[in-house]
């Protein structure tokens, strides 16, 4: 493995340490982006049902030396355990995503709840558990992405209260898009989300500077175009267009 996830034990040491001062320092509020001012990128990975990409994307990483951020449910934990343990071997940031993949708010009515504080906290602690199985300690794991990327500030406060800083992706691309599927009415294919990227990029002041650009670890088998087959070619645009992709501690700080 390159330079970047070669940390020695005296390294790794240190980062479980200032992840730890993070996690003491949770916020009710939730994090979507990173330093504007500067040209960094973390590249974040959710997954769920589906793990067909996580071969190629750790391929790709591994090529790249670009660490890497990913966030999966309990289920997939269990599920993929050979995958994770890889993941992990190579130093990607690990955290959880919830345990069952709950939707916690009515998508036409963000400011309602289907969950409770209880039900909550159950499933998240549900989560560590299943990863702390596979040697990821929550100490390690401070940041939560909620499932569906949906959430309100109920969600987030709870997050806090439990020690945890609630994070989510940048919006104003369509790299979230990579799930859908050619039936489903906001279909879009790998040509279009990679064109969003670039769009965006250039027709913004701060460009991609501090983003959380968020894909998908797998997709549904009725998807073809797999967006992810594309990430080399968009690791190398960004870094063309003179981004760095960082991890998610890099990306926060603010020194």
């Amino acid at each position: 493995m390159g330079k970047v996830f070669c940390l020695g034990l005296f390294g790794i040491w240190v980062m479980v340490l200032k992840i730890g001062v993070q996690v003491a320092n949770a916020q009710s509020v939730a994090l979507t982006r990173g330093d504007t001012t500067r040209a960094r990128i973390a590249l974040v990975f959710t997954g769920h049902e589906y793990a067909d990409g996580g071969d190629h994307i750790r391929q790709v990483l591994r090529e790249q030396e670009v660490p890497g951020s990913f966030f999966f449910t309990g289920i997939f934990y269990e599920r993929y355990a050979p995958l994770v343990q890889l993941l992990k071997a190579d130093r990607h940031y690990l955290g959880a995503h919830s345990d069952q993949h709950l939707l916690y708010a009515p998508w036409s009515a963000r400011d309602s709840l289907l969950v409770t504080r209880d039900s909550f906290l159950r499933d998240l602690n549900a989560n560590y558990v299943k990863m702390e199985k596979l040697g990821i300690a929550r100490l390690e794991a401070p940041w939560f992405l909620p499932p569906y990327e949906w959430y309100n500030d109920s969600i987030v406060q709870w997050t806090a209260d439990a020690g945890l800083q609630l994070i989510n992706m940048t919006y104003g691309t369509l790299s979230h898009a990579d799930y859908t599927t050619s039936n489903m009415p906001n279909y879009r294919s790998s040509a279009q989300i990679f064109q969003s990227i670039l769009d965006y990029e250039a027709a913004q002041a701060n460009g991609l500077n501090g983003f959380l650009l968020l894909l998908h670890i797998g997709t549904n088998p009725d998807r073809a175009d797999k967006f992810y087959l594309h990430l080399e070619a968009l690791i190398g645009e960004l870094r063309e267009r003179g981004y760095r992709l960082v991890t998610l501690q890099e990306l926060f700080q603010n020194d």
